[in-house]
């Protein structure tokens, strides 16, 4: 089932349940190594150990927030535009060409702002590896294949965005776009060790603390960057060409 966000995403259903988050570092580096040879164990370590997290039912943008949506935001005073080019097109936000296409060079912050404006919110960490790769722990949103320049957009193919819900063959189990590739995406999290506990202070939007992004994008060229439990933190500050986000709302009763 789908709701419709104020905004104009569609937003998809991911049920209560269990799901299995983090992997084993050798199994990211086996996913890395099908391309490079200088993948360490040591870059996978902060996804184990590998644990099972129960959640509620929730909702999460079936794709990343948009040039168009984001604008609504911007127009209603809400938001604000960081760099309106992208990594090789001067003219980007704000020309019609790529209203579709991901909202780029946005912080922790500007998500946040934006999330809420829509009267939703950013996704968990866990929420967020749950609707990428389902309740069975697939190593990509598609399933256990490596990764190709059919399936997502990364490793430089197109070096650059493209439109949101462009690669129809690698959606998620429930029906989510690009959770692999495109533009990283914030996640509310604070970036801690794992296991996952939402009551340790992680899910404080207030604390100070690296924030933690998801997903891989068009400029990363390992298989193991853009697998579905692969973590990174930056400043929640920080904006970038490849930067962006999608939101999640809690079901209401």
């Amino acid at each position: 089932s789908t709701v419709t966000g104020k905004d104009g995403m569609t937003l998809l259903y991911v049920p209560a349940g269990e799901f299995i988050m983090g992997s084993k570092a050798q199994d990211a580096r086996a996913a890395c190594l099908e391309y490079h040879s200088f993948c360490s164990v040591g870059s996978f370590e902060d996804e184990e150990p590998q644990h099972r997290v129960n959640l509620a039912a929730f909702w999460i943008d079936e794709t990343e927030v948009t040039n168009a949506m984001y604008e609504q935001c911007v127009q209603d005073g809400a938001c604000n535009v960081n760099v309106e080019r992208s990594y090789t097109r001067d003219s980007y936000f704000g020309n019609p060409e790529f209203d579709n296409y991901p909202v780029v060079f946005v912080s922790w912050n500007d998500a946040k702002t934006y999330c809420e404006w829509a009267d939703r919110r950013l996704p968990t960490e866990a929420e967020w590896e749950k609707a990428a790769r389902g309740e069975n722990g697939f190593l990509y949103p598609w399933g256990n294949d490596p990764p190709n320049k059919h399936l997502i957009n990364y490793n430089y193919f197109i070096a650059d965005t493209t439109q949101v819900g462009k690669y129809t063959n690698s959606v998620s189990p429930y029906g989510a776009s690009d959770m692999a590739g495109n533009v990283w995406e914030w996640v509310s999290s604070i970036y801690k060790p794992y296991p996952y506990d939402p009551t340790d202070g992680r899910e404080d939007s207030a604390s100070q603390g690296d924030r933690v992004m998801r997903g891989g994008s068009w400029s990363n060229f390992q298989g193991g960057v853009v697998h579905t439990a692969y973590r990174h933190a930056f400043e929640a500050t920080a904006t970038y060409w490849d930067f962006g986000f999608r939101c999640a709302m809690d079901v209401t009763p």
